[in-house]
């Protein structure tokens, strides 16, 4: 993706529908202070209520007449429909479809991966908030499932998240993917998405990006864009593990989708 300008909304870099939208914001051009600063969108994480709804504000003011779905990623396998208009209050949930017109689904993230996807005549969309324990539990799977429309039919981008070589885990991590994806019979993609940490035998380098490509192509889903931006490495974006290590907090960015 391209710099970004303050309060600028990014467009993915996907070959989209004519009929589908879709929107990453970033960390800049809010009204937060630090360390949430300065676009964070979470209302979960500490930062001044005033300044979150000021922010969804100026993020609603940016898209127009789209009315905005949230949810309230709770790491689970939930998914939810989402009718005419959103619901509200955020329902506990982690992955989201709809076909109705002018509802972005928005995904929230700060090191997660956000993955949207629409069907390629861009008559349905869909989100979904991918974590480890997503990923390992078979979101993404269960969201395809629930979806009238064939995973052939579907295409997905991955947005940004913490990329490999800076997502160091422990075995309370990998060993639940490692029997995930053992179980699947794939040995040769398990060695892709967990690396050896040199000189920490109980360590191991965790690649989200890599396990949702592998799944969602599994599942039939032609099309995989994105997946390269890390959110640890890239200032633009929130990380929450970047801010672990720095001792402080830190703030989210939503991913959205929507039908025009």
């Amino acid at each position: 993706m391209p710099a970004a300008e303050p309060g600028q909304l990014l467009q993915p870099d996907w070959d989209l529908p004519p009929t589908v939208q879709a929107r990453q914001t970033t960390r800049y051009g809010g009204y937060s202070l630090a360390p949430y600063d300065s676009w964070n969108l979470g209302s979960h994480v500490g930062d001044d209520p005033n300044a979150v709804a000021a922010n969804r504000a100026r993020l609603q003011d940016r898209l127009g007449a789209v009315a905005i779905q949230w949810l309230d990623q709770v790491h689970g396998l939930t998914v939810v429909a989402v009718e005419s208009e959103p619901v509200s209050p955020a329902p506990a949930a982690d992955a989201a479809w709809t076909t109705a017109p002018r509802v972005a689904l928005a995904i929230m993230t700060a090191d997660c991966l956000p993955v949207l996807l629409c069907s390629r005549r861009g008559d349905l969309v869909a989100a979904a908030h991918c974590g480890w324990r997503g990923l390992t539990g078979g979101l993404l799977g269960r969201l395809l499932a629930g979806i009238p429309e064939p995973a052939s039919q579907m295409q997905a981008w991955l947005g940004p998240a913490i990329s490999q070589p800076n997502y160091e885990v422990g075995p309370d991590v990998w060993e639940p993917v490692q029997e995930a994806f053992a179980a699947a019979g794939d040995r040769a993609l398990l060695s892709r998405v967990l690396h050896p940490v040199p000189d920490a035998a109980e360590k191991r380098l965790l690649d989200l990006a890599g396990m949702a490509r592998w799944q969602l192509q599994a599942e039939g889903v032609g099309h995989v864009a994105g997946g390269q931006d890390c959110a640890y490495a890239d200032p633009r974006f929130y990380s929450h593990r970047r801010a672990q290590r720095a001792g402080t907090e830190t703030g989210r960015m939503a991913s959205l989708i929507w039908r025009g």
